[in-house]
């Protein structure tokens, strides 16, 4: 990662920090003299116009004879997406490769630099996947549950193959219609994938599937068909627990309506006494 910036106005026109790379390169040669410079990233998430010039520049730090790094052919660019929806490995590597340029005539030719795709895997150190694995286990969110997480990595998984096969279809396409030269490697790979995929008209797989799916259905069905009943029965009992809060509240009114029948009655008995002590 080096200070990097772009003029607005003008793309071919940017700045890179030479004395930033030089003494980071120092200081990291202090701390760990076999540590070597492979090459540069960037964020991408695509390759840019001034990136093959950077690619030039960045030769410097990897000068051909020095020891443990003559081997190393050539600077790698690795693009690292930092979005948040990407699937599969953020990571893409590249290496510049010398290609000939045919123009429309044939006898004119002219050697350009692109980039060409590297594979590329992510690996660790074992003290390394020790300290992710203890990280990850504080990571805990109750809100989400094991049947969640195993449904969003099976969802990545066939977003990311679906991406794959698109790019595969799009390059076919376009080696069909002539925009692209056809690269009997990538073919060749292609043609090894198809050759691994698993023969699914044999009986016995098709036996096998039909009886898993059957189990499947089957607990789905009675999960479905206990969980109607449970419903049902806190219905029900909902239904009786408000019928019974419901009749005393209505015993409790009819008891307050008999208490005030009462009180005229008494009244006009205690009256009626009163007149025929007067009489007397």
């Amino acid at each position: 990662a080096v200070p990097f910036e772009e003029d607005a106005k003008n793309s071919n026109v940017f700045y890179l920090d030479h004395n930033y790379l030089e003494n980071m390169l120092a200081m990291f040669r202090k701390v760990n003299a076999k540590e070597r410079v492979v090459g540069f990233y960037s964020t991408g998430p695509s390759i840019r116009p001034n990136d093959l010039r950077i690619y030039q520049i960045m030769k410097r730090f990897l000068p051909v004879g020095t020891p443990g790094v003559s081997m190393v052919t050539a600077p790698v660019f690795v693009i690292i997406d930092v979005r948040p929806d990407r699937q599969s490995i953020p990571t893409t590597a590249y290496q510049a490769v010398e290609e000939v340029d045919v123009t429309s005539s044939s006898e004119q030719s002219e050697v350009r630099q692109t980039f060409a795709h590297v594979p590329s895997i992510i690996g660790a150190m074992e003290a390394e996947e020790v300290g992710v694995e203890h990280l990850l286990r504080d990571i805990n969110d109750p809100t989400v549950s094991t049947v969640t997480n195993l449904i969003k990595a099976k969802m990545s998984a066939l977003s990311s193959l679906t991406e794959k096969l698109v790019e595969m279809k799009d390059y076919l396409e376009a080696v069909v219609d002539g925009k692209m030269k056809v690269n009997q490697t990538i073919v060749n790979n292609m043609q090894t994938i198809f050759n691994l995929l698993p023969n699914l008209n044999t009986d016995q797989l098709v036996e096998a599937m039909l009886v898993k799916t059957n189990d499947m259905h089957m607990a789905i069905y009675l999960a479905a068909l206990i969980r109607s009943i449970i419903a049902l029965h806190d219905l029900i009992n909902n239904k009786i627990k408000y019928m019974n809060s419901e009749k005393a509240v209505e015993a409790e009114a009819a008891g307050e309506e008999k208490k005030d029948d009462d009180k005229p009655a008494e009244t006009a008995k205690e009256g009626s006494e009163g007149s025929k002590t007067e009489s007397k």
